[in-house]
């Protein structure tokens, strides 16, 4: 029966990401000793760090350090993205950003779901990452219709998901019994199945196209291929995780390791070799890794020019996609290249490279209506009635997620689709636009300026 009484999204997301946590750590041991090893290494950081602790506590990023976490799925077809859509608003979770990752060897685009207010992510900072399939870039005409066949068959969400999602969008939410069996039924769609539905030949023909096609086309569902914990210091937990049992891709995707980070530093350990039953035959399949992510300060379109700019310089004079054997070159040209952009929070917002976060201090709202009192950002800034603090990136990075991707398929499934951008296309299927992120970054700024112009002047 039907009742006001509204669970908040925000709390349906952060008791889906509670579950969707426990049960990947059931069905991936790793995972497990990883949320370990990045909590270990937290609690080393902030303890050597007061300084880093006080500036989390004062944003309330401290509280939800330990359920900082992203997840990944791949889909099929239209279909399954705009439904996914819907599943995911009811947690309070939109699209944010466009991603092509063809122009990197993959053939897919994708955004990511995540809630949008800062308050929103302060209960649940939890964010899916999302890509669709480009069937239409499977070469052999063939391939292509059978994979189209194949993913038209299947139903990736449960009967009582779907009747959840229309209630919730017919009532404009759930309570409390019905968010919970949300949860639940919900969570079928990312689970993990040992058996697929094509035969061994035919997950064959698909993956000898591309691994990836075969790991969408070839299984009832969309499975989360990884859970990412966020971590304070990923170059600790890069050099600790073999102490733990777990290998390491050779780089860290993203900005080199700075002072004040930027964006989003990424680091994985490699796909697990699962056995599977195809309909005719035993095998394996490999799709679900671990990652690690380490976030930083988001920037500006100013700052993001720079940072592509300085990215692609150090890509460029590599040479090579980074791998193994040239790490340390690739560590050495992206610190030499990143010594162009500023290293303190205050060149940064000087420069309009980056953004932040205002709060008035108790100094600040001591003076008050006094008659010194300052009356311009920048001066109760330098009077001290203002604290300035980053804006954590809530996003992900292209050429980072192609990385991660790649180095966990191996590099036989890298194929080269050149420039195939079809953001009309996605956001057809996904039935609505996506969110640009960057606007995003700059009404949270906004809304933390104007807060402490009303507490501080008003």
């Amino acid at each position: 029966m039907h009742t006001s009484a509204h669970v908040s999204p925000d709390e349906i997301r952060k008791g889906f990401s509670k579950a969707m946590s426990d049960m990947y750590r059931d069905e991936v041991p790793l995972y497990g000793a990883l949320m370990t090893l990045v909590a270990e290494t937290n609690t080393q950081v902030l303890d050597n760090a007061p300084g880093l602790a006080q500036q989390l506590q004062r944003t309330g990023e401290i509280q939800r350090l330990d359920m900082e976490r992203h997840g990944a799925i791949r889909v099929g077809t239209a279909d399954e993205l705009a439904t996914i859509a819907r599943l995911f608003a009811v947690m309070g979770m939109q699209p944010v950003g466009y991603y092509d990752l063809t122009p990197a060897g993959v053939p897919v685009h994708s955004t990511a779901f995540r809630a949008v207010h800062e308050r929103a992510l302060q209960t649940s900072p939890f964010r899916v990452f999302t890509s669709l399939l480009r069937l239409e870039l499977i070469e052999n005409p063939d391939l292509r219709a059978f994979a189209e066949t194949a993913l038209a068959k299947r139903a990736i969400f449960t009967p009582g998901a779907l009747a959840l999602i229309e209630q919730a969008e017919k009532h404009g939410g759930l309570n409390a019994t019905d968010a919970e069996a949300f949860i639940r039924q919900a969570l079928e769609t990312f689970r993990w199945h040992h058996t697929a539905t094509v035969t061994r030949a035919q997950y064959q023909q698909l993956s000898d196209q591309h691994r990836l096609i075969a790991d969408v086309v070839a299984f009832k569902g969309p499975h989360i291929n990884h859970l990412t914990p966020r971590t304070l210091d990923i170059d600790q937990v890069q050099a600790a995780m073999p102490s733990k049992g777990i290998t390491p891709k050779a780089v860290i995707e993203g900005p080199p390791r700075r002072r004040c980070p930027i964006l989003l530093r990424q680091t994985s350990f490699k796909a697990l070799d699962e056995p599977i039953a195809f309909s005719d035959a035993q095998g394996s399949h490999s799709a679900r890794f671990g990652e690690i992510e380490q976030r930083g300060v988001a920037l500006t379109p100013k700052g993001r020019a720079l940072y592509d700019q300085l990215l692609n310089a150090a890509r460029d004079e590599l040479g090579a996609s980074p791998n193994e054997g040239n790490a340390a070159r690739y560590v050495q040209l992206m610190e030499q290249h990143f010594e162009a952009f500023p290293d303190t929070h205050v060149e940064m917002r000087e420069q309009g490279l980056a953004y932040f976060r205002y709060f008035p201090t108790e100094q600040g709202l001591a003076a008050r209506g006094t008659a010194d009192q300052p009356h311009t950002l920048g001066t109760l800034i330098a009077a001290g009635h203002v604290e300035v603090e980053p804006l954590v990136y809530e996003d992900f990075l292209p050429v980072s997620a192609a990385g991660i991707f790649q180095s966990n398929l191996g590099d036989a499934a890298q194929n080269h689709y050149g420039v195939n951008s079809n953001r009309v296309e996605f956001e057809k299927a996904l039935g609505r636009s996506t969110i640009d992120e960057l606007g995003l970054y700059e009404k949270t700024q906004q809304r933390s300026i104007d807060e402490c112009i009303r507490a501080l002047l008003t």
